[in-house]
């Protein structure tokens, strides 16, 4: 999936300029997409330059003045035509944490043992924060009442899958760790120098 896919995606939220787009880019699509701000104001000037967006200048007082995008017409059909479009294969995990784990046993366990509760605490802020986005989007809803009331459904199942992904990140970090104990308690500790 190609970046812009991704900030057109965020666009269907409304009017943003980069520097919003990169703050709901957190708040949005992080639970499917990262993104640094540079490669978000990058790709907004190619998407600009391709038609798929338009910008407006706003004028302001005490800052600089800022440029507000909005999809055009030719941003909301490349965006239809991608959704229509079959994924060509699922997604590759590239993870050099699980590299590591994969390799603990000749290394520093520590290490592994440190960057996989390191991972752990990610997730469990990153679910937190996912959690309080789904209490603001249901606005004290039930599921079925914003399934049935709301006027766009997708932001709402990415944060469902989002939260399904640091769960099982959770589970996996709490075994991993979990059996990383087990296995330094059975083995003596080397006498040192």
């Amino acid at each position: 999936m190609a970046l812009r896919n991704a900030v057109m995606a965020a666009l269907l939220e409304g009017e943003a300029s980069g520097y919003d787009l990169a703050k709901g880019f957190e708040a949005s699509v992080a639970n499917f997409w990262m993104a640094t701000p540079q490669q978000l104001y990058r790709e907004l000037e190619r998407m600009e330059t391709e038609g798929l967006v338009s910008a407006r200048v706003v004028q302001q007082e005490r800052r600089p003045n800022k440029r507000l995008f909005s999809l055009t017409e030719a941003g909301l059909e490349i965006l239809r035509a991608y959704i229509a479009d079959v994924p060509a294969k699922p997604t590759a995990i590239r993870d050099e944490l699980m590299v590591k784990v994969q390799c603990v046993d000749i290394g520093d366990a520590d290490a592994v043992r440190t960057a996989i509760a390191e991972r752990v605490e990610r997730s469990t802020a990153k679910l937190a924060r996912y959690e309080r986005m789904r209490e603001r989007m249901l606005a004290g809803r039930t599921e079925d009442e914003y399934f049935a009331e709301a006027d766009r459904i997708g932001p709402y199942l990415t944060l469902l899958g989002g939260m399904a992904f640091e769960r099982s990140n959770l589970k996996w970090g709490e075994t991993a760790l979990k059996r990383l104990d087990q296995r330094a308690a059975r083995q003596p500790v080397p006498p040192g120098p």
